[in-house]
């Protein structure tokens, strides 16, 4: 047992609701802090007039047996939620067309579709097959990426066998190389449909995106993994979390601010907490302090001088920070969410869509709309109405620095109900509710710093042996959720929970 070691957990997303849950259940003393009224943080929901919204994520991964969530739900002895496999995936309109490119669960219907959809690039979707199975079974071994000790390395020299050796000649390589290797560098169509649904998946596009990243998330797709839409909302995921760690004996406090982590000789030790309720400040110990935050937000709650010669942090912590502030600048969101009478979704709607207007505009700022769309009985909308929510990823600065955040924030509102248009039937009459958000929005409600949302870019540089470590150069301060291995999504922040968990647990073994 390990009730004699406390654990702090920073930010009640689903990576620190997973950390915390699992360590409850292995025996540690958890208390979970946040500063929002409910917990999921970006996979939270909120309602408006009989509809719920998902705030953020809107579709999950791993839940099939094996997957992250089945794998995690079934330590924790919790049902997993009643989901719908989403099939398709997704369906892409590329500029002008009224055809999508349906992106389906059934591997050999998304094998006749891709081949209609772009003659000739069979080649490449079998090079990324291959990377993705690979990959898989490389993730199913739970390696830890980027190693940072002898611990570390010893689990990823295990996950490494003859099955996955195929990956390493594409370890360097991006998106747009593999383009190149199969002369598909110049199919515009294909291009700009890898960029649209990489951008979602690792925030950046072709030019950037590491190829055994984009294998990944683009696989995850088809059958025998797949996406799924929950029942309720989204969050089901942490209300289920949160009653298991309150059931083995962890705590949750919302409407928490942490405010500081104080360390000692290079160790964290201390959070201090302020309850934004009653204004109350209080200094709280731990022996590991776990925390789901932006790693910029990370870098602020320790930026500050030491109150005593004993309070330092280590060595490698300034080029730990040097190397954050040189990050390329994360995306932000702009989300409008719609409540609609059912008429206005047309018939056999799928439940995501993405939408590009113009080849000759960037992907994002209104030029491009992820969509997901409610459906009957899916307990977001009451009888005869639906959700709509629709999303452009958008440039951070912009909304901080605008003269006029009101004006601009009703001129991207108006775009995209206008370009909604084309495809939905929104009118005064069928729009029963609006809202919008901005990064000012999330900001305020999610506390990430200029309100980013996914997770660091997935570049090279980014990436697997060079991405951001769970461990951070603070002894006992652990890093988990988007900024780190393997990413954004719920399953990837859940695989960060994990790793975090099995490290803490592995500091009374360690070889």
């Amino acid at each position: 047992m390990n009730a004699g070691q406390r654990v702090i957990v920073i930010g009640a997303g689903i990576g620190g609701l997973t950390a915390g849950a699992l360590l409850a259940y292995r025996g540690y003393s958890v208390l979970i802090l946040d500063q929002a009224i409910v917990p999921g943080g970006c996979a939270s929901t909120f309602e408006r007039r009989g509809f719920t919204f998902d705030v953020g994520a809107t579709q999950v991964a791993g839940l099939e047996p094996g997957g992250i969530h089945h794998r995690i739900f079934t330590e924790l002895g919790i049902e997993l939620p009643v989901a719908t496999p989403c099939d398709p995936a997704c369906a892409v309109f590329l500029p002008g067309e009224t055809e999508p490119i349906q992106v389906w669960r059934d591997p050999q219907k998304w094998q006749q579709e891709r081949q209609r959809q772009f003659p000739g690039s069979e080649p490449l979707w079998q090079l990324m097959a291959t990377l993705f199975q690979a990959s898989w079974r490389f993730q199913a071994r739970d390696p830890v990426l980027p190693p940072r000790n002898l611990w570390d390395l010893w689990q990823l020299i295990q996950a490494v066998r003859p099955d996955t050796l195929i990956t390493l000649p594409f370890a360097l390589m991006t998106v747009a190389d593999a383009l190149r290797l199969y002369n598909l560098q110049d199919n515009l169509r294909l291009k700009t449909f890898l960029d649209l649904q990489l951008k979602l998946y690792s925030q950046v596009d072709t030019e950037e995106t590491a190829l055994l990243y984009a294998a990944t998330a683009l696989g995850v797709s088809q059958e025998p993994q797949g996406l799924s839409h929950l029942q309720g909302s989204m969050q089901v995921l942490s209300d289920r979390l949160v009653q298991a760690l309150e059931r083995d004996g962890g705590k949750l406090l919302m409407r928490h601010t942490v405010e500081g982590i104080e360390t000692e000789n290079g160790q964290a030790v201390a959070v201090r907490i302020r309850n934004q309720k009653t204004g109350e400040i209080w200094r709280e110990r731990a022996d590991q302090i776990v925390a789901n935050v932006t790693v910029q937000n990370l870098i602020q709650l320790l930026d500050e001088k030491p109150k005593n010669p004993r309070q330092t942090l280590s060595i490698s912590f300034p080029l730990y920070q040097r190397r954050i502030e040189k990050l390329p600048p994360a995306s932000g969101a702009f989300v409008i969410y719609l409540g609609v009478q059912q008429q206005a979704i047309p018939t056999n709607c799928p439940p995501h869509l993405q939408f590009l207007y113009d080849y000759q505009g960037v992907i994002g700022e209104n030029n491009s709309l992820f969509v997901s769309v409610s459906h009957p009985g899916d307990g977001r909308a009451p009888e005869g109405q639906a959700t709509i929510i629709a999303s452009s990823f958008t440039d951070t600065q912009q909304w901080w620095q605008c003269s006029d955040y009101q004006q601009l924030k009703q001129h991207y509102t108006d775009t995209a109900i206008n370009r909604l248009k084309s495809y939905f039937d929104l009118t005064p009459e069928t729009i029963i509710y609006q809202e919008a958000a901005t990064p000012r929005t999330f900001e305020r409600y999610t506390a990430r710093a200029q309100g980013v949302v996914g997770g660091v870019g997935q570049r090279i540089s980014t990436f697997g042996p060079f991405g951001l470590a769970n461990r951070t150069p603070i002894q006992h301060l652990w890093l988990v959720g988007d900024s780190t291995h393997p990413g954004e999504g719920t399953a990837g922040v859940s695989y960060s929970a994990l790793t975090v968990v099995r490290q803490i647990q592995a500091l009374k073994t360690r070889i």
